[in-house]
């Protein structure tokens, strides 16, 4: 791991960790990583490569589905944070926006965004403030915010996830794969608010997301996953020029565009482990 990104600016550092389900299926071996304070860091792979669950083990939402972080640590602003729960995390400032754009669906866009707040102790004016600041953030939620939101569409209500979590005044969002089958030009306007929350609001994000180019343009630092171990990580910016990444995760190579599905895995596995 780059010592650079090791620094004392960590916000949130993961060392070293396994995580195990039902007691006897491995999923994640010895994945180790930082979030610094502001930064946004991008967590790639592709599907079951282990991303959801290192966000759940960071977020202590494994228990629910019969899993358990075995090895290693998880620390949050330099204190272990792996026993907490996820509503103390919360308190503490971390909250997930899980994947699948998960909403309330009978209550209406503003119900959903108030219910991000239940955690908070201070006054109503206060919420009410933060409230019409998401809506400046996401005007189209203000259109909406009337309506059932599983009545709107998967952009709408992905939004409102978003904004459900800022709802809490996090100082780091966990946010899995919120580029998922969304169309190219909204998951552009998602990336570009999440860029404008940590610019001005000053909030970490660590990003779960198979839409490598996306997560790359936009993140300061990426780890790769492959098979619940981490095989790469680097500045975005010089992931985005190493050939592998742009053969196997970005489409490119020295030939021209290639297919994911065409490349050889025993290729990706003996340059990146071997």
């Amino acid at each position: 791991m780059d010592k650079e990104h090791k620094s004392d600016n960590a916000l949130l550092v993961v060392n070293n960790i396994e995580v195990i389900y039902n007691r006897v299926i491995l999923v994640l071996k010895g994945v180790s990583l930082s979030l610094p304070e502001k930064g946004i860091v991008s967590l790639l792979g592709g599907n079951g490569a282990g991303k959801t669950t290192t966000l759940k083990a960071i977020s202590n939402l494994l228990h629910s589905e019969r899993g358990e972080v075995t090895k290693g640590t998880i620390t949050y602003q330099g204190d272990l944070v792996q026993d907490l729960t996820p509503a103390e995390l919360v308190r503490r400032g971390v909250i997930q926006v899980m994947e699948g754009r998960h909403c309330f669906e009978h209550l209406t866009i503003e119900e959903n965004l108030l219910t991000g707040a239940f955690t908070r102790k201070d006054r109503n004016s206060d919420i009410r403030f933060d409230l019409e600041k998401v809506y400046e953030y996401f005007p189209k939620l203000k259109e909406r915010r009337k309506s059932q939101a599983g009545y709107t569409s998967g952009g709408e209500q992905q939004m409102c996830a978003i904004g459900r979590a800022l709802m809490s005044k996090p100082e780091t969002i966990l946010l899995d794969e919120p580029s998922m089958g969304l169309a190219p030009q909204l998951v552009e306007e998602i990336f570009e608010i999440v860029k404008d929350l940590n610019q001005k609001e000053k909030v970490s994000f660590l990003l779960a997301e198979q839409n490598t180019n996306m997560a790359l343009k936009y993140s300061n630092y990426g780890y790769i996953l492959e098979s619940g171990r981490i095989v790469m990580d680097g500045p975005s910016e010089d992931l985005r020029e190493n050939p592998d990444i742009k053969e196997f995760y970005l489409g490119m190579s020295e030939a021209g565009r290639k297919s994911f599905r065409d490349t050889r895995s025993y290729r990706r596995r003996k340059r990146w482990l071997g």
